[in-house]
């Protein structure tokens, strides 16, 4: 079956963006990326964007919206797939998906709360779902073992996001999952992660922050003047 015409429209700092993003990589998908401001959207994304989100997928030039389901789109129409056979563990797969899903609104809610007592209550939850991946590491270089699977490209732009806090303050989050951290650091070398997201990415998160008033943003202050 031939591979359709293939469009990605995308936000340079989006994390579901980059689970696409990456599956077209690790996959070896051709395919076209278009970035929009999601502050200012052109009009025509009102029409393939029913959620008003990215990522969007233009198969054919007919919209394909949520990440997850644009992964396995893309996971079912090419060779091979990016979850085990059996049943009961892809559907284990799909769970920690889930759980991966919470632990990046989590980040998100971290960046953005200007309540330090919610605050507080964020690093701890953070701390925590890490603390529960640590016992479900395998002793392979991913999720599964030594095969990449879904599960990786679900949590690379988690850990990418952990790497930038960490670069800005240490908060610890990871002091008792060090595998959990191994494994991150393993993911965010990988080609496909790496082209996930545009050279200006980090720039572009500073500036996000910059923008900010939360308490990490006052937290990283001085850090940001800098860079």
């Amino acid at each position: 079956m031939a591979t359709p015409d293939l469009k990605l429209i995308s936000f340079t700092l989006c994390p579901y963006v980059q689970r696409a993003m990456i599956v077209l990589n690790e996959k070896n998908i051709s395919f076209d990326v278009e970035y929009i401001d999601l502050s200012a959207p052109p009009p025509w994304f009102y029409d393939v964007s029913p959620l008003e989100k990215v990522p969007v997928l233009l198969v054919d030039e007919k919209p394909l919206f949520e990440s997850m389901v644009i992964c396995d789109y893309l996971d079912e129409i090419t060779a091979g797939s990016l979850y085990p056979s059996n049943a009961f563990a892809k559907a284990q797969n799909r769970a920690w998906i889930e759980f991966g899903n919470e632990i990046l609104n989590s980040t998100y809610d971290f960046f953005l709360t200007d309540d330090p007592k919610k605050f507080k209550h964020l690093k701890n939850i953070l701390i925590d779902r890490f603390e529960v991946l640590e016992d479900e590491i395998s002793n392979g270089d991913y999720f599964n073992g030594a095969d990449f699977s879904m599960v990786d490209a679900v949590y690379a732009p988690v850990f990418r996001y952990h790497k930038s806090i960490a670069g800005y303050k240490d908060y610890g989050i990871f002091e008792d999952a060090p595998n959990v951290k191994a494994w991150g650091d393993r993911l965010l070398e990988r080609p496909s992660v790496i082209k996930s997201v545009p050279g200006s990415y980090k720039e572009d998160l500073a500036g996000y922050f910059k923008k900010l008033d939360s308490i990490f943003s006052n937290e990283i202050s001085e850090v940001l003047k800098i860079n």
